[in-house]
């Protein structure tokens, strides 16, 4: 959600973005916080991208490329004359390192994306050919999001991971000009990206200012040209501002409720069903987001590719939730830590709706408040109970949430949950090199319905 003056800065002009969460690093293989992912697409360009409206891909730093009958190979042609924001050429073995780079790093939060490639081949400077383990049909999704962004070997080899992740030399249409971290992340735009004629704004502002009536008022006294995720419950007040514009854009966003495996008894499915079935979710949502939100059915969001909205779901019942608790052997109270986002009011309005709703089948809830962030960082770190997080798709396909959230690798462990069903892993593979669509929607289905039955 995002409001804005209604006279948006200019071009040629700055923007200035206020925000509720910091930057971690400008490596963009290493973090799925969306504060950094809004980042890495302004800094880093892939070899092809989304169109506008999520429909397709479309050339980006390759030019065009072929694909060999057999589906295995995919041979990329390099536009001509590119370079990095320093000036040195951006040539296939770049894009060679960067990718293999994404796939093989053991920090990489997005490695899994690219598991099926088996190897990339840069004959000459502007030809980079992969070859894949077997036909894919997120391949070219996949490359198109940041995490293919292609870097500088060179840089990287010289600076090291760590320096090179604060001050990276990047190949889009912006550049990073400084990081104060707990303050600005100023962008300016690069004079050496292959469409700059085309890019408008020369200065990009993305400020932090962690609470949500802070912001507003920041806002609505001029002082920034935008503000993102507003309260639900300003927006109609917002709306009647003549000086302000507000955007309430369709949305691929789910907030999530995650629950640690790892911390007993969370590992036992009775007790997270019964966590589920004690909550009044559609009371949550009404009353959090003022008519603005629905229930979520599916970690597919509504409306994208190969989401269900028929499958079968476990409704509010807290007489069902407290026999699932006493089947569980669990001992009452059950006391559990929540852990939110300071400052951020959605988060404190569930957090005090689900103290009241699980309080009355025997669950205390200790609320945990922190910068978004930290407590990002205490999430990934497996460090919570139970966790509010919110997700926002990055490819148009499903793949990539899938991965993220229930394929249970070794680095994200299915959204820091612990998670990991080896049934829902399979069927993940088998979407990946099935490439008949409705054959493909029939694997979606059985994976939602699997994960629903699983309570994750």
């Amino acid at each position: 959600m995002l409001g804005m003056p209604a006279a948006p800065a200019n071009a040629g002009g700055t923007i200035k973005i206020a925000r509720e969460a910091d930057s971690t690093t400008f490596d963009p293989i290493i973090s799925q916080q969306n504060q950094d992912c809004w980042i890495f697409p302004n800094i880093f360009a892939s070899l092809v991208r989304a169109t506008p409206d999520a429909t397709k891909v479309v050339p980006n730093l390759a030019e065009s490329w072929t694909v060999s009958p057999d589906g295995m190979t995919y041979t990329f042609k390099l536009r001509a004359g590119l370079k990095f924001s320093d000036g040195t050429p951006i040539k296939a073995s770049d894009v060679k390192f960067s990718i293999l780079r994404a796939r093989d790093t053991k920090e990489s939060a997005w490695a899994s994306l690219y598991s099926g490639i088996a190897d990339i081949a840069a004959p000459d400077d502007t030809t980079a050919v992969f070859k894949l383990k077997a036909p894919s049909a997120v391949f070219l999704a996949n490359i198109a999001m940041f995490a293919a962004g292609i870097i500088p070997e060179a840089a990287v080899t010289k600076m090291g991971a760590e320096a090179f992740g604060q001050m990276p030399v990047v190949s889009g249409a912006y550049k990073l000009e400084e990081c104060k971290h707990g303050e600005s992340v100023i962008l300016t735009k690069n004079p050496n990206f292959w469409n700059a004629a085309k890019v408008n704004l020369d200065r990009i502002e993305w400020l932090l200012i962690p609470n949500d009536n802070t912001r507003i008022l920041k806002l609505q006294g001029g002082e920034v040209d935008a503000a993102i995720l507003i309260p639900f419950n300003r927006v109609a007040d917002l709306q009647k501002d003549p000086k302000l514009a507000v955007h309430l854009d369709p949305s691929t966003r789910e907030d999530h409720l995650l629950a640690n495996f790892a911390h007993k008894p969370l590992d036992n499915k009775d007790v997270r069903q019964a966590i589920y079935q004690a909550l009044d979710r559609k009371a949550i949502v009404d009353a959090v987001t003022f008519g603005l939100g629905e229930v979520a059915n599916s970690f597919i969001s509504k409306g994208a590719m190969f989401y269900n909205a028929a499958q079968k779901d476990y409704g509010y019942d807290p007489a069902a939730a407290k026999a699932l608790l006493a089947k569980a052997g669990v001992a009452l109270p059950l006391k559990l830590d929540l852990l939110i986002f300071a400052g951020d009011s959605a988060h404190e309005q569930i957090a005090v709706l689900m103290k009241d709703q699980l309080g009355k089948v025997g669950i205390e809830l200790n609320v945990v408040k922190q910068e978004a962030g930290q407590a990002f960082d205490t999430t990934s770190a497996g460090n919570y109970d139970l966790a509010i997080n919110y997700w926002t798709n990055d490819i148009i396909d499903p793949d990539e949430k899938t991965a993220f959230a229930v394929y249970g690798d070794d680095v994200t462990h299915s959204y820091y949950t612990g998670y990991k069903n080896p049934v829902v892993s399979k069927l993940v593979d088998d979407s990946r090199v099935e490439l008949d669509e409705a054959k493909r929607q029939a694997i979606y289905f059985k994976i939602q319905q699997t994960v629903k039955d699983d309570i994750h």
